[in-house]
C-alpha cells in the first residue's frame, strides 16, 4: 500500500481535514455536494493497528510524499 500512516484517529482526521480545506470542501455544483476530499481507513488486523489514507497524486501538495506500508486485509469468503 502507498499512502499516509497515522497512529491515532485524530491524526488521520486532521490530515483529511487539511485536504478538505486546501480543496475548498464541502462544495456543491448542480445539486451535487462533495463533503470530503479524501477519507481515512483503519488497519484493524495489523499489529500494531493504525489509521491510513490511500495515496493519490492530489494529496502530495497537502500531505507530502507518501510511504509504503502493508495493510492486512480480511479473508473473503
Amino acid at each position: 500500500m502507498i499512502g499516509y500512516k497515522y497512529n491515532t484517529e485524530q491524526e488521520a482526521k486532521d490530515a483529511a481535514h487539511q485536504c478538505d480545506i486546501y480543496y475548498g470542501i464541502p462544495t456543491g455544483q448542480g445539486g451535487e455536494v462533495t463533503n470530503k476530499w479524501i477519507d481515512y481507513r483503519f488497519a484493524e488486523l495489523n499489529t500494531p493497528q493504525f489509521y491510513y489514507i490511500v495515496w493519490n497524486d492530489t494529496l502530495n501538495v497537502v500531505l507530502g510524499e507518501p510511504s509504503e506500508f502493508e495493510v492486512i486485509q480480511p479473508d473473503l469468503p
